[in-house]
């Protein structure tokens, strides 16, 4: 007679036999079945505050370690949360696993406690979302589930699963992990890739999410080093190329310095590998500027020419594509380009080193500085949404992969999650850092319970201006001297630290910054730093006074 299992415990040794390692959420009376089928597994249960910190911490796991995790969230209240976090897995290209429970089968389609089509509300923000119909498909459905996250473009995947078929007994059944096709790319297509690039007066390339991905980040330079192409890379994957190497311009965003924006637009041949061209990867749309030519590569041919036609269109991995351009390259000598980009690379420097102009209160610029100096190469900063990620992006520096993350959906929320998860990955031997402001941080600083609950050394670097600093910059410049729904009230953030059980330090003078960040990287559990931010200060180089003409209130 064939050994028969809870459709529950075959759906999770299907996870734990690929390699999935974390399950983050708020427990709910309709996936029981699940969490005791967790509590027993080599996946570690990890439980939230909330199931929005739940998902950005599934994103972070994602992100690191190239292997979905577990978000959960009970029906619709519970995935109405998760939400947030799912679509930021969608728009960053994250491996995801959100598995929601769903009313049981005999009160379906009658409203009952908390009922909506969860298949239906999760599927614009997700690769698929599937409710099994049954406890005999829910093992097979998990590890399609699986193969649907990981592969071609990663994405997150949605499980709606009924409370009441989870334990179920079904058949013990293997289901074998088939090997994922990779597609070496043209080798026309590469030769003319090489070709354009060598002929180009003001070549590009811009390196995505998909270069992390792959791993190919040294892949990446040597072919810059090879082709003498600068590179700059796309919206929040700062550590996909190294900030400290001659060819690089740092990275694309509303906060990418004058200079740079320059040389990038200027481009007559863009070089693209593992990114979509977001609006604020080519800063409006503007990279490649009209007329310019566009090499594009990414593993999802939906993705090529969507934002810029491609003359050279590569549907291939990063890694594999890099390899091919290398060798192609190194067949055939790029042109001697050492002096302009030694002298594009010398503009950069002097953008991003160049004294702040801030009158009053503490300059964000001295803040990071002093962390970049302190955090080893190895540490990892987190961020959210808001103006002060322009100094983040503009003054830290990112010499290895996996040493940076944020959403490039630009939600609110996601640094202390996700700097619990990255801490939670690499077992606390690693430094990490949750760079926020006041308005993003109080989202979901709820979850550092997660962090004193495991003793887990988080570290917070908060920028406090007591506003919605980037809406109220975009009320300046729409609305001059008119202010709506941006002021805040902030509690005091040094209690808030020693509430969790850490320290909390404030820097109310640029002098206090040094000390400050060696005190918090000295400290063994959670540290804060709130940084005293002038409300006049609102983005490098910008003031609230030069915009509206006014001091603001």
């Amino acid at each position: 007679m064939t050994k028969q299992i809870r459709s529950v415990d075959a759906a999770v040794r299907v996870l734990e036999e690929r390699g999935v390692r974390y399950a983050f959420g708020v427990p709910g009376e309709s996936f029981l079945g699940l969490l005791d089928a967790l509590s027993t597994s080599s996946i570690e249960l990890i439980s939230s505050r909330h199931e929005g910190g739940a998902a950005f911490m599934a994103d972070a796991v994602g992100k690191l370690t190239g292997q979905p995790a577990i978000c959960m969230g009970t029906r619709g209240v519970g995935t109405a949360n998760l939400a947030i976090g799912i679509h930021t897995a969608q728009q960053d290209s994250t491996p995801m696993l959100a598995m929601v429970g769903q009313v049981e089968t005999p009160f379906r389609h009658r409203e009952a406690l908390q009922e909506t089509e969860l298949d239906q509300m999760l599927a614009p923000i997700t690769k698929w979302a599937v409710e099994p119909p049954s406890a005999s498909t829910l093992p097979r459905i998990t590890a399609e589930a699986y193969r649907v996250a990981t592969s071609g473009r990663p994405g997150p995947v949605a499980i709606a699963l009924r409370g009441d078929i989870l334990d179920e007994l079904v058949e013990d059944e293997a289901f074998s992990q088939g090997a994922t096709p990779v597609a070496d790319p043209p080798a026309d297509a590469v030769a003319k890739a090489i070709e354009l690039l060598n002929s180009a007066q003001r070549p590009l390339i811009v390196a995505g999410g998909g270069v992390l991905r792959d791993g190919a980040t040294a892949g990446l330079v040597s072919l810059a080093e090879s082709l003498q192409v600068p590179v700059a890379t796309a919206f929040r994957r700062l550590d996909a190329f190294p900030t400290d190497h001659p060819l690089s311009l740092g990275s694309l965003s509303f906060g990418t310095t004058a200079p740079v924006r320059k040389r990038c637009t200027d481009a007559d041949v863009v070089l693209a590998i593992g990114t979509r061209l977001s609006e604020l990867t080519t800063l409006g749309y503007q990279i490649p500027a009209s007329g310019a030519t566009l090499i594009q590569v990414d593993i999802d041919p939906q993705v090529i020419s969507a934002t810029y036609p491609a003359t050279v269109a590569i549907a291939a991995t990063a890694k594999t594509t890099i390899d091919a351009l290398l060798n192609a390259s190194q067949a055939n000598p790029a042109p001697d380009r050492a002096a302009q980009n030694a002298e594009d690379r010398a503009a950069f420097v002097a953008a991003v080193e160049s004294p702040g102009n801030v009158a009053n209160g503490v300059d964000p610029a001295v803040v990071v500085k002093a962390m970049a100096r302190h955090l080893p190469d190895n540490g990892i900063i987190t961020t959210d949404a808001g103006n002060f990620y322009s100094w983040v992006q503009r003054y830290s520096r990112f010499l290895r992969p996996g040493t940076f993350l944020g959403p490039t959906s630009g939600a609110m929320g996601y640094a202390v999650p996700s700097a619990v998860a990255a801490t939670i990955v690499h077992k606390g031997q690693v430094p990490v850092v949750a760079t926020a402001g006041d308005g993003g941080f109080l989202m979901t600083a709820n979850e550092l319970a997660v962090a004193a609950q495991l003793g887990l050394p988080v570290i917070c670097l908060v920028f406090n201006n007591r506003q919605y600093g980037t809406i109220r910059l975009h009320q300046a410049r729409e609305y001059p001297t008119r202010t709506a729904g941006t002021e805040l009230w902030t509690p005091d953030l040094v209690k808030f630290a020693e509430a969790f059980g850490g320290q909390g330090i404030r820097v109310e003078q640029n002098a206090d910054a040094e000390d400050a960040v060696r005190q918090a990287l000295g400290h063994d559990g959670i540290s804060l730093i709130e940084v005293m931010v002038d409300r006049d200060t609102i983005a490098p180089g910008v003031t609230l006074t030069g915009v509206e003409g006014v001091a603001p209130r």
